[in-house]
């Protein structure tokens, strides 16, 4: 069993009211340790001592900051294989994604911000007899407040761009999924991070979470997770004119034209739809295909989502793991349900797989395969978040278009064409903060990242990170 503490100036510290939650591995459903339930005393603490480092981070030589942020993207790859292993036994996912996505992609975002910093720049205005200039000062103490479905790709996207910025950082990672923000502490610490520059708390969202959110003296919130909460977030943060990032649920289109590259195509939409178990907000929950190879579509992906190995996440020649809880797992399996009442046939997938000792009280779920249902029937329109799509046919691009953009979200689009005027029309007309042509999941650090609708408000990513976590600031001379 292991008993997870708080990193709070630069050393772990038990919860102050000496509270702690169940931890459990999904892959066999066992218990497997204890979080901190914090409280609104361990943020303050944590505030306390990001507060008091602030003045030396912020003012440090932008080099100096670039080498210790440097550092902790080098001791990640060092401890690759220690923390793919921890994020899978945490989240369910087979150790090989989290060897080649999670926890690469992780120190990546940390060498990417830290040479952010060196190039972040602000713009001057000149004209006869007056110059003006734009600072781009640091907030101060921000929250960061990240998911479980990837744990520390998406803590390290929050936490990187903040340190660069100079600011000071609270972070909350997901309850569910603590181990490897935890583990993070020792890095930082072993790559010089002053003490206090860093926090990480854990706990529950309505508790730890709302502690953050609510804290005066925490400037901006950078949160990723349910609309729900992000609506919360945003009803408690407003009245304090906090600076906002909210990167909240997708429920997103891959839509699919007959003049496609096909077996490209057939393979990403595979990866698309159940990568992470589902679990990704980018993943294409809703399959539309034009009807003239709907049928061909549907034989293949039937026949390559059947041969998807679903096990010990642990086994390299599993595809799947379980998802990520045992409340989701039921959350994923009502859905099921709910799609069987609004008429939905089930052609693959569509209930839980029993495995054998000792992960048979794990929590895995055949990927799913739905057909028969409206765009307007809730399976379509909310969000479920684990392996499960449904298959729709179109007539027209202007069909297609309509189906698309029928839901309240709008995170991420796919479109499969080689049709360049197509292919730009959809680019601007669909409603959504990503668009892929032909490609899924190609992300370049520099890009903008966020969605539009209940998707969230607010961009992440390249400079757009970097103008978040500062404060413009306008000087004259005249």
């Amino acid at each position: 069993m292991q008993i997870i503490q708080n990193f709070i100036n630069g050393e772990y510290v038990a919860p102050v009211a000496g509270n702690y939650l169940d931890n459990y591995n999904p892959a066999t459903g066992s218990f497997s340790g204890k979080i901190p339930d914090s409280d609104a005393d361990d943020i303050e603490a944590a505030v306390h001592a990001a507060t008091a480092a602030f003045p030396a981070w912020s003012s440090m030589p932008l080099e100096q900051r670039h080498d210790i942020l440097r550092a902790i993207s080098e001791g990640i790859l060092q401890n690759l294989d220690a923390l793919a292993l921890a994020e899978s036994e945490d989240s369910g996912k087979t150790v090989t994604t989290a060897r080649t996505v999670d926890i690469p992609r992780s120190a990546l975002n940390f060498k990417f911000f830290a040479t952010a910093l060196l190039h972040f720049a602000s713009e001057s205005h000149q004209a006869p007899g007056s110059l003006s200039y734009t600072l781009r000062q640091p907030l101060g103490v921000v929250g960061c407040i990240s998911p479980w479905n990837l744990p520390l790709y998406l803590f390290s996207w929050k936490i990187a761009p903040a340190l660069a910025a100079g600011n000071c950082v609270v972070g909350k990672p997901s309850e569910v999924t603590p181990l490897t923000a935890y583990l993070l502490g020792e890095i930082c610490n072993a790559a010089g991070l002053p003490p206090g520059v860093l926090n990480i708390v854990h706990g529950l969202g309505p508790s730890t979470g709302e502690a953050i959110v609510r804290h005066p003296k925490i400037k901006a919130v950078s949160f990723t997770g349910s609309t729900r909460a992000g609506a919360e977030i945003a009803r408690i943060a407003a009245p304090m004119f906090k600076k906002l990032s909210l990167e909240l649920g997708g429920k997103n289109p891959n839509l699919i034209f007959a003049d496609c590259d096909y077996e490209k195509m057939l393979d990403t939409t595979v990866r698309s739809s159940f990568n992470n178990q589902g679990q990704i907000c980018l993943c294409g929950s809703r399959i539309y295909v034009e009807k003239s190879i709907y049928p061909r579509f549907k034989k293949d992906f039937l026949e390559r989502v059947q041969n998807l190995k679903v096990g010990n996440p642990s086994d390299p020649n599993n595809n799947l793991g379980a998802v990520v809880s045992k409340m989701h797992f039921e959350k994923v399996l009502g859905c099921i349900e709910l799609a069987k009442s609004e008429g939905g046939q089930i052609l693959a997938g569509g209930s839980p797989i029993q495995m054998p000792a000792p992960f048979d009280n794990g929590w895995y779920i055949a990927p799913t395969v739905i057909e028969g249902l409206s765009s307007e029937c809730r399976t379509n329109q909310e969000e479920i978040f684990g392996p499960v799509v449904t298959l729709q046919a179109f007539d027209s691009d202007e069909e297609a278009l309509e189906m698309a953009n029928s839901t309240p979200y709008g995170l991420s689009a796919t479109v499969w064409t080689n049709n360049l005027q197509r292919a730009h029309s959809f680019a601007t007309n669909l409603q959504a903060g990503i668009v892929w042509v032909n490609t899924w999941m190609l992300r370049d650090l520099r890009t903008p990242f966020g969605g539009v609708k209940n998707s969230g408000v607010g961009r992440e990513g390249g400079w757009e990170a970097m103008r978040f976590f500062t404060e413009a600031k306008n000087v004259t001379f005249g």
